[in-house]
């Protein structure tokens, strides 16, 4: 029995990723993707941890690794953010900072961290205002809720409402210079940049 529902765990997470993967319905207008050389939308944010962030500020003497995850719950998000940790020396040497964005509250933004063990800055996103910004925002599926509701992740714990809306798990190198360096933008959960290319074009 025990067996069993573990299998039907691992079926149901596959199942919310793979059609997670599918192209996803714009939350706030058309996801304009923004491109290499266009000027990185400022927004002031708070992390997890209390700091306060302002984009313009940081880039007047950093450069910004602007990832958004989808939550503590997904595997890939977490890996990658490990990822990031694990590198993380190697970005600031090349001065630059991290910054996480999901619409996780800060409860769930904080076991993202634990499970990452990322010590760089997680921000909930209220409003989604980052995403929509950043063109990375998309409307979960009345199915998908559902499917969400039954497999254990509840919208209202992890998210702080129902309305299903999460990023496309996307990346942006912000220079110093406020413009755009570098980026990753693909639906697919699974496909990120990886942290080599992140240190290429920093």
């Amino acid at each position: 029995m025990h067996i069993l529902r573990l299998l039907c765990s691992v079926i149901g997470l596959a199942s919310i990723v793979a059609v997670a993967q599918q192209p996803p319905k714009p939350h706030c207008g058309e996801m304009n993707v923004l491109k290499v050389g266009d000027m990185a939308p400022p927004f002031i944010a708070t992390d997890i941890a209390g700091a306060s962030l302002d984009l313009r500020t940081l880039t007047k003497d950093k450069q910004v690794v602007l990832l958004f995850y989808r939550g503590a719950w997904c595997p890939y998000c977490t890996k990658y953010m490990a990822e990031l940790q694990e590198h993380l020396d190697e970005i600031i040497a090349k001065n630059a900072v991290v910054i996480a964005v999901s619409p996780e509250v800060e409860a769930s933004g904080l076991i993202a961290a634990e499970k990452s063990g990322a010590t760089f800055h997680v921000v909930h996103d209220t409003e989604y205002a980052i995403m929509c910004a950043y063109g990375t925002a998309y409307e979960l599926s009345p199915e998908m809720k559902e499917k969400f509701k039954g497999y254990g992740i509840g919208l209202q714990a992890t998210y702080g409402n129902r309305d299903g809306v999460l990023p496309v798990p996307a990346t942006y190198i912000i220079g110093t210079d406020g413009k755009i360096k570098a980026v990753h933008y693909d639906p697919n959960y699974k496909e990120r940049m990886p942290v080599s290319d992140i240190l290429k074009a920093l």
